[in-house]
């Protein structure tokens, strides 16, 4: 994959509840996020790729059921989410 182990780290202990989450749920709309971004970068240069293009649609999806249920739990917590991610304008 695009991310090295060193990576998948610094963002599980960022957005992570401890060091080693990586199940919690902003811990994994941050790493999905970071896929997302690698993706928008690979398609500027693969325009065709439309196989990888539906893995970036089902990511989104992923991604935003995840938000929802964010905002479902804790409202305070989403919008400190999406400001250090920077996924909403």
């Amino acid at each position: 994959m695009v991310l090295s182990n060193q990576d998948r780290k610094e963002i599980f202990a960022k957005h992570g509840i401890s060091e080693n989450d990586t199940g919690s749920a902003s811990a994994q709309v941050a790493h999905i996020t970071s896929r997302l971004n690698y993706l928008q970068d690979h398609f500027k240069n693969n325009k065709k790729d439309h196989h990888s293009r539906r893995g970036l649609l089902k990511l989104v999806g992923q991604r935003r059921r995840l938000l929802d249920y964010i905002k479902r739990k804790d409202v305070q917590q989403y919008r400190t989410l999406i400001a250090d991610l920077g996924i909403r304008k």
